[in-house]
């Protein structure tokens, strides 16, 4: 299979799967459905690829998150808790959380390639594969793990995809 910007799809996946239920939770997150989603499909998806951690050595992995509205129910959750008057706990930076689970992601996998977190202007895996050409193009990396995530707005956990690019054979 080849994507649209001539770089080759290497592994792809999504959450949920038939059979999925919640994505186990990723210590160190709280309160939303983001951070496991965001962890839950790329470890399916590099595990498609690479099989069990860490991407083989001499592999330079980007990681490459778009979303338009972000972790949506920390936010939310900010909101209404300011609203009412009330204290925010330290792990709400709701802001920071997609760059966070990003190098999480990276972190765990032993990534080496950059960390770029994407709010689409157009259409979100247009805007990450472009992103993804450019990384590798530029000789940043070898291949990019692209994930696509959006919450649902009425909190329900919403879906992913993850998508591994590179010039390498699928």
């Amino acid at each position: 299979m080849t994507a649209t910007s001539g770089l080759r799809v290497l592994a792809e996946a999504r959450w949920p799967e038939p059979g999925d239920g919640s994505p186990p939770p990723v210590p160190g997150f709280v309160h939303s459905a983001f951070p496991p989603l965001v962890a839950a499909v790329a470890d399916r998806c590099l595990t498609r690829r690479h099989g069990a951690r860490p991407v083989p050595a001499g592999t330079r992995t980007a990681v490459v998150l778009v979303s338009a509205s972000g972790d949506r129910a920390s936010a939310e959750h900010v909101r209404a808790t300011v609203a009412a008057g009330g204290r925010i706990g330290p792990l709400f930076f709701f802001q920071s959380v997609p760059n966070s689970v990003a190098g999480h992601v990276a972190a765990r996998w032993g990534l080496d390639g950059p960390v770029v977190c994407l709010s689409p202007t157009g259409q979100p895996r247009a805007d990450g594969t472009a992103e993804a050409e450019l990384l590798l193009y530029d000789g940043d990396a070898d291949e990019a793990l692209l994930v696509l995530i959006e919450q649902a707005p009425d909190g329900t956990p919403g879906e992913a995809t993850a998508v591994l690019l590179g010039e390498g054979t699928p």
